[in-house]
């Protein structure tokens, strides 16, 4: 077995109305994730940045694993020209099912659904339910305000500071692909996660 990270699991979003600055940002990293032979596995629909990034890594020649539940193929539409599409009954088995599929996590700009994942992927790694690398791409600074929130948190008393190291934070695709490139799962192996 490898050390090194073979498939990512990107959350992002469903919406067509964002800035070209985020398209652009997330068109790179499914490329860049293709041509460095990873395994892209994301929410398996076709619109919004989730269209983007599924049909960049796919044009570069990747092999994309897509997940989505039976419930919002009309919301998100289903991209049938994916390498793998798992097609599942809830949200909770597309979550579980893309923690099962992914030695990393990249949480991109996004809506609430964004939101909800890549807290319940930091909350089950603080829990010991994971130990894999987490990435929070603030591309723009699109996260700026949500690490103000946790730092608020921090001081209130609700968080502890040390789960500020349950991510890596990255600005650009470049910088996310480096520290996906020259991760060693090893690492994460032999580490015992403070549970809190």
């Amino acid at each position: 077995m490898t050390n090194k990270i073979e498939s990512v699991c990107v959350y992002c979003g469903a919406s067509n109305t964002v800035e070209d600055t985020y398209k652009n940002a997330i068109r790179t990293l499914g490329h860049s994730l293709a041509k460095a032979g990873k395994t892209l596995v994301y929410g398996g629909g076709s619109v919004g940045t989730m269209g983007i990034v599924s049909r960049a890594a796919m044009e570069a020649g990747g092999h994309v694993i897509g997940i989505i539940p039976e419930h919002i193929i009309e919301r998100e539409g289903q991209d049938d020209e994916l390498t793998e599409l798992h097609v599942v009954d809830s949200m909770h088995t597309r979550k579980m099912l893309m923690v099962e599929k992914s030695d990393a996590f990249i949480a991109m700009p996004g809506g609430m659904g964004t939101l909800d994942e890549t807290f319940e992927i930091l909350t089950w790694k603080y829990l010991g339910l994971h130990n894999k690398p987490v990435v929070l791409a603030n591309i723009n600074g699109y996260w700026d305000h949500l690490l103000k929130l946790l730092d608020s948190m921090i001081e209130s008393g609700y968080t502890p500071k040390r789960h500020l190291d349950l991510f890596h934070l990255a600005t650009t695709p470049e910088e996310i692909m480096h520290y996906i490139e020259n991760y060693d799962l090893k690492i994460d192996e032999n580490t015992k996660i403070d549970k809190m």
